[in-house]
């Protein structure tokens, strides 16, 4: 198989401690886990759907125990910060020793945050990532110990083992940003039973993101070769679970495929996947994504990443032409070996298959196609939130290309 990327060898690959249990009982080892962190407190953040239409939180409390010390069940989508300060609120109050996470991404990263809160001293709005008029954005350092967690995933999702989470704040222009890898999960629970909660929809939009992050990670011109064995696999899995989920929606496999394909993701980045730098679709793609689901909550992010993703393929592709051949490559729409003039159409091929792709998944391929109504007249706002997306652009490029980003957002619609 062709590289189609220059392979380096000088990185720097970090290996958190974190431990995995998959399979069809993987949650019966949960009690065994919380003994080992020498847990008594255990306190569990869950969604309301979670809590209430499954029997997921009871299996849990039963493995627990008399360690169970309390839950917050009531986290919506996107982790808003009132519902985060309410978790932290009744967490503390429980004298919680042990966070436990079930649920997806939202879920995951709101409790990531409220480690955080009731670990560190000060002005949350001065923990978060800041954005001076001039210059790069600055992640604060957080450095005060951290209560353990211990992740029970509900679907496939990259925020499962990751040291970022961004909540959703209604008063402020973008996301707050918190990072600190010593929230990363200790244990991370793939469990049948669990997986098999969520409904099919969830966890297909769930996927896609996974997929699209996997296909543009894998137009990336230079990594190194565990980058590279991460980000191979990584789509591999997400391209194959995805219409087998579709198709059968009861088994777990493709559901626990997905997972593995984002937490492949993630040992992307600890294995030196973030040193490279970051092609134009990748970036872009994102940042509209994020923006367009923040702002609109009823979008999911497997929705947004479907209506966006080809329109900036077709329009910033040819500013990265070989990330742009490797992607077309990846989904099957070029040949390796193809002649140049085949090679100067890669973002047309590209988009047309990303595009086939998403509708053979029911997932929209516009904005104007998405479910829930993206007014026109609102695409510039979501230009301005995409200026303040630190894992997009935290060189703040993006404030130089302000009519392009809003030429290539309308031409998404």
């Amino acid at each position: 198989m062709d590289r189609g990327s220059a392979i380096v060898t000088d990185f720097r690959s970090v290996t958190p401690a974190v431990r995995l249990y998959s399979g069809e009982l993987a949650l019966d080892s949960l009690a065994a886990e919380v003994a080992r962190l020498k847990s008594k407190r255990a306190f569990i953040v869950c969604g309301r759907s979670v809590a209430t239409r499954t029997g997921l939180v009871a299996l849990v409390r039963d493995r627990l125990g008399h360690a169970y010390a309390g839950q917050f069940d009531r986290m919506r989508k996107d982790s808003p910060w009132p519902d985060v300060l309410a978790a932290r609120d009744a967490a503390r109050e429980a004298g919680a020793d042990l966070l436990l996470a079930i649920g997806g991404g939202s879920v995951m990263q709101a409790t990531r945050v409220v480690a955080i809160l009731l670990a560190e001293q000060g002005d949350p709005m001065k923990m978060i990532t800041q954005y001076p008029a001039q210059g790069p954005a600055i992640s604060p350092k957080l450095m005060a110990p951290k209560l353990p967690i211990i992740a029970v995933c509900t679907v496939g999702t990259s925020a499962t083992h990751r040291g970022g989470s961004a909540i959703r704040n209604e008063d402020l222009d973008h996301r707050m940003e918190f990072f600190d890898p010593k929230t990363r999960p200790q244990a991370v629970f793939w469990d049948h039973r669990a997986l098999q909660t969520a409904p099919v929809s969830l966890a297909l939009e769930s996927g896609f993101s996974i997929f699209c992050r996997a296909l543009v990670n894998l137009g990336t011109e230079r990594q190194n070769p565990l980058v590279e064995g991460n980000r191979r696999q990584a789509f591999a899995l997400a391209d194959r679970a995805l219409p087998r989920l579709l198709a059968a929606p009861d088994d777990p496999v493709p559901r626990l495929e997905l997972c593995a394909a984002a937490w492949l993701q993630n040992r992307d980045s600890d294995d030196g996947g973030t040193m490279f730098d970051k092609h134009w679709v990748q970036r872009v793609a994102y940042a509209f994504a994020t923006a367009l689901f923040i702002r609109f909550p009823q979008v999911s992010q497997g929705q947004a990443n479907a209506a966006v993703t080809s329109t900036v393929m077709r329009a910033l592709g040819p500013r990265d032409p070989r990330a742009t051949r490797n992607m077309a490559v990846a989904l099957g729409a070029l040949a390796a070996d193809a002649c140049a003039g085949e090679v100067a159409q890669a973002h047309h091929l590209a988009a047309d298959a990303f595009d086939a792709r998403a509708r053979a998944l029911g997932l929209p391929v516009r904005l104007s196609q998405l479910p829930v109504q993206v007014p026109r007249e609102s695409l510039p706002l979501i230009v301005q939130d995409s200026l303040k997306n630190f894992n997009a652009d935290p060189k703040r490029e993006f404030q130089h290309e302000v009519d392009l980003l809003c030429e290539v957002i309308d031409a998404a619609w």
